[in-house]
């Protein structure tokens, strides 16, 4: 097996990462200046720690022994480490295996203040990763009996295990590829760490603001004057080395000086002594840091250095980081009462909560909020998001049950890879609704699409549709009931029903009958019921009443036209009784005329959301209505596929060099993956083509079209995100406008799908399992009649110099 050579460096193999306990850590490669810090670490280790490291008798090693240690090859020998501030807490090293190159000796070593932390599995995690990157499959150790620990580490982790006879020393065998059941329970002991290290921040128990302000209307004095007024039970200490006190509040000259070490720090101070202040904040204990300060990555390419490094520092220090260029953290809930921005205008209690990685923003955002009365259980601007990032924040409140609606504001990826594995296992559950500013992003509306996240055009839209899921259920189906008093805008609302993917049915004979003898004579019982001028609330009533008893209908819109009738608050009351007795269905409004949510349709808990505009009732109702479809389609699995040889496939991309595969090469590696390449003429269908790209913010993305006219004219190609699954090929292939070319919708025979969808997986799976895979390039791609499958006629592959960036893990 060839293997090619790597960097002095791998860069890309630096990652926070997050222990058991929630405790945060930095996680590197080792370096030769790391030498000495080595030797410290050794230095620490008790005489058992030692014993279960060599197996054996204690031997201490020569230091220049131990400093030898930090110079690897970053290929055939690799050393992480997991930090705790300047110090070493953990350490995992692998040594390749020279006559078996695919298999490497693994050995871990826990500092005694550190075990039973988690530093074990998370070092297990990363160098598993970065072993399968580097054509490593097994990893190999040797145990103690009696080293529970470690043992527990290996066989909890959900990586394929194969151990030795019970003796005094145990030898495991553990497969890297990564394995469903592996990747499940990394997902919870993910999942149980993130929340723990950001209860700090979303929940302290004390707060310190560093750059606290006499002056009122300054980002210091009004950080700690939210906190006072938001009702926060917990300690306020305001530090500024020139005040006595500020905004009633004692004040302390520096961290140092506080009576106990906060858990929460807000920094507002300029960006020069920002790293100075965090490193006081470490030296104290604080858990969690929001840097509000602006003048970091906004700057330009040092400012944007100087806030990594702040994330790295703070992560190796145990402590969560906000920001920088943020305003702070909102938490309503009882539990916290946390107001810890500088916002003058604070949500009320609610239902929804929200991220959003513009500091500006989020003031226009908190305003325009409780202006719509739109009531809010968390709200976090996390800026530059260095650290603390849009994932971990979902799967905060994915637990929190005052929160059933997410809202995001995305700007960019951290790891879109984790955010979709996130928002796929919470968006069956609670409804998140994000906004992008790339709106032709194909790839990050696929990335939302196979997540089942809704994906709105504005911020305006986001919140129209968070007023609808924070108030009224997501609607069984997509038939409206229009209910108006108006025909003109009756009328637009059917046309941006139809646009919004929704359709305006006649009501069944039933309901019509029903409705005859309660309406004036001259209304229109049909769909839109037209009530005529002189409708009363009576009217409204009746009419609303019978058509969400109408099995055919899933949803009403209401309008109401103010000038053309009296009383709008008995006809409010009308809708609100109606809308109370059928809760399974969403009732929506619009007081044309009237701004924002109307406050007569609110009764205690029961909303119903009212619209400006109908069309904007309209496009949330088609969001929520798409939503429900999503979450009621049975969920996707990434399946076994049969005739898949990835040893085969490993062993011919071994044999190539970076760059194009030869065209013999590359038939053969498909084959591998049960793919045919075969020349010949065209199929009685359409030609196809699939293709795959390296995303450097998304990894591979796969896009499927028709040749010809159909992709270069009309840019009809899907798009998603590997892995895909079952359901993501089955939609990706029946998402172009030219489907009806393939179903048979057009008159021809059609062609074979279901071959179709599992070539789509099996390409999905070929670049997840070789990350070398930089480009493919299947085309055309021959569709043949139902039953005789799909051929490829040609196929370009192209592998990534992975010497350039260190490799991928």
């Amino acid at each position: 097996m060839t293997t090619p050579p790597y960097p002095s460096y791998p860069e890309d193999l630096e990652r926070p990462g997050l222990v058991r306990t929630g405790r945060s850590t930095f996680v590197r490669p080792i370096r030769p200046e790391d030498a000495d810090r080595l030797v410290a670490f050794v230095g620490t280790l008790s005489r058992a720690t030692l014993a279960y490291r060599s197996l054996g008798p204690v031997v201490r090693a020569r230091d220049d022994v131990i400093r030898r240690g930090a110079h690897v090859d970053y290929l055939n020998e690799l050393a992480l480490v997991a930090l705790s501030g300047d110090e070493i807490a953990g350490l995992v090293r692998y040594v390749r295996d020279p006559e078996e190159p695919e298999h490497a000796e693994v050995t871990f070593t826990i500092r005694d203040d550190h075990q039973s932390e988690g530093f074990g599995r998370l070092l297990l995690e990363h160098i598993a990763a970065a072993a399968r990157a580097r054509g490593i499959r097994v990893l190999e150790a040797d145990v103690l009996a009696d080293n529970a620990r470690m043992i527990n580490v290996f066989l909890g982790s959900g990586y394929r295990i194969e151990a030795g006879p019970p003796g005094q020393i145990i030898h495991f065998e553990i497969a890297v590829d990564p394995q469903a059941q592996a990747v499940a329970r990394a997902e919870r002991r993910e999942q149980t760490a993130v929340r723990r290290s950001l209860k700090p921040l979303l929940e302290p128990r004390s707060v310190a603001v560093i750059g606290a302000n006499r002056d009122p209307l300054t980002i210091g004095h009004e950080i700690v004057a939210n906190l006072l007024r938001g009702g926060f039970a917990g300690s306020v200490f305001p530090v500024n080395p020139r005040a006595g006190q500020i905004a009633g509040a004692r004040a302390y000259a520096s961290v140092r000086d506080l009576p106990e070490p906060p858990d929460l720090a807000l920094v507002a101070v300029r960006a020069e002594a920002v790293p100075g202040v965090v490193r006081e904040c470490a030296e104290v204990g604080v858990k969690a840091v929001v840097v509000v300060s602006t003048g970091f990555g906004e700057t330009g390419a040092e400012g944007r250095a100087g806030e990594l490094e702040l994330a790295r520092f703070a992560r190796a220090s145990g402590m969560r980081l906000v920001g920088p260029n943020c305003m702070g953290v909102v938490n309503t809930t009882p539990a916290a009462r946390l107001a810890a921005t500088f916002s003058p205008a604070l949500p009320t209690p609610g239902r929804v909560a929200m991220s959003s990685q513009s500091g500006p923003l989020g003031l226009a955002v908190l305003d325009f909020a409780r202006r719509l009365r739109l009531g809010f259980s968390g709200f976090v601007s996390v800026g530059h998001a260095v650290d603390v990032s849009t994932d971990e924040l979902l799967q905060w409140w994915e637990e929190d049950p005052g929160t059933s609606v997410i809202l995001l504001h995305v700007e960019t990826f951290g790891d879109p890879r984790r955010f979709a594995r996130v928002a796929r296992r919470i968006a069956p559950r609670k409804p998140i609704v994000a906004v992008h500013p790339g709106h032709a992003d194909s790839a990050v509306s696929s990335l939302f699409a196979q997540s089942g996240v809704i994906r709105t055009r504005s911020l305006q839209e986001l919140f129209d549709v968070a007023l609808l899921l924070a108030h009224q259920p997501p609607p069984p189906g997509n038939r409206v009931a229009v209910i108006t008093n108006a025909g003109g805008p009756a009328a637009l609302t059917v046309g941006a029903c139809a646009a919004s993917g929704l359709c305006v049915p006649a009501l069944g004979e039933r309901t019509r009958q029903t409705l005859r003898p309660a309406l004036a004579s001259h209304a229109d019982v049909s769909n839109p019921i037209d009530l005529t001028p002189t409708a009363t609330a009576a009217h409204y009533r009746q009419a609303l009443d019978a058509a969400l008893a109408d099995d055919g209908i899933d949803a009403a819109v209401v309008l109401f036209m103010p000038p053309l009738a009296d009383k709008p608050d008995e006809v409010a009351s009308a809708i609100l009784d109606a809308a109370a007795a059928r809760p399974d269905k969403p009732v929506l409004a619009s007081f044309l005329g009237g701004a924002g949510v109307a406050d007569l349709l609110h009764r205690g808990d029961l909303v119903v959301p009212t619209y400006t505009f109908p069309e904007a009732a309209a496009t949330s109702l088609g969001h929520a209505a798409a939503y429900q479809i999503w979450r009621s389609t049975p969920a996707g699995v990434v399946p076994d596929l049969a005739e898949v040889d990835a040893e085969r496939a490993r062993s011919l991309i071994a044999s190539c060099a970076p760059g194009p595969v030869p065209a013999a090469v590359a038939a053969e590696l498909l084959a591998s993956y049960g793919i045919a390449v075969r020349g010949g003429g065209p199929g009685p269908g359409p030609d196809a083509f699939l293709t795959v790209r390296a995303d450097p913010v998304f990894g591979p993305v796969v896009a499927f079209g028709l040749t010809g006219d159909y992709a270069d004219l009309m840019a009809d190609v899907a798009h998603r995100v590997t892995p895909l699954s079952d359901r993501d090929a089955r939609e990706m292939v029946r998402s172009l406008r030219a489907a009806p070319l393939l179903d048979g919708r057009t008159g021809g025979p059609g062609v074979d799908l279901a071959a179709l969808e599992e070539t789509v997986l099996r390409i999905s799976a070929m670049v997840e399992d070789h990350p070398e895979i930089e480009t493919l390039d299947l085309r055309p791609v021959r569709l043949l009649p139902p039953g005789d499958g799909v051929t490829v006629a040609h196929a370009t592959i192209q592998l990534a110099d992975n010497t350039a960036a260190g490799g991928s893990s």
